[in-house]
């Protein structure tokens, strides 16, 4: 029984949003699904140069339950794209989606039978980041962006009506 079943529509749900909000977007607990270069250059954009633990995205899981933030850097193939969508299905709500490079985000210079052309074809994606691979930066600036998308959600409800390529 979550919070979902104990509001109704005749609540106002403003402050209990921002309560919510507040506690989600400052402890982001990202998984990293790196297939390609991308992956490498998330490994710098964690580092002490760039810190990505200042913005509340520190701790680094390995495990779909334990993660809220997904972050899909390099290419995804057909054969990997069921995969990816059990990995996302068994996160729990709420969760966000980050696709990160060119090649996550559109298929890349992949242009090919073997090669999903964008994972917003399986899975809904939140926040893009392009570049071949992206700067540390940008990846800073999507994990702000997601804190940004958070402080301005309801905790009613989010992507219930997405279907993708795997969905029935």
């Amino acid at each position: 029984m979550g919070i979902e079943n104990l509001v109704q529509n005749d609540v106002v749900l403003t402050r209990l949003d921002a309560l919510f909000n507040w506690g989600r977007k400052n402890s982001l607990w990202p998984m990293i699904f790196g297939t390609a270069c991308c992956a490498i250059e998330f490994m710098s954009a964690v580092s002490s140069k760039h810190d990505l633990s200042r913005f509340g995205a520190e701790v680094m899981r390995f495990s779909p339950r334990q993660a809220d933030l997904m972050i899909i850097a390099g290419t995804i193939s057909f054969k990997q794209a069921p995969i990816l969508k059990e990995i996302y299905d068994q996160m729990c709500e709420p969760k966000w989606v980050v696709s990160m490079g060119a090649c996550a985000c559109s298929g890349g210079f992949y242009d090919n039978y073997t090669t999903l052309q964008g994972i917003d074809q399986i899975i809904p994606v939140d926040v893009y980041i392009s570049g071949c691979p992206p700067r540390p930066e940008a990846i800073i600036d999507a994990i702000l962006a997601i804190q940004d998308k958070i402080s301005n959600e309801s905790i009613k409800d989010r992507h219930k009506d997405y279907k993708g390529l795997l969905d029935a």
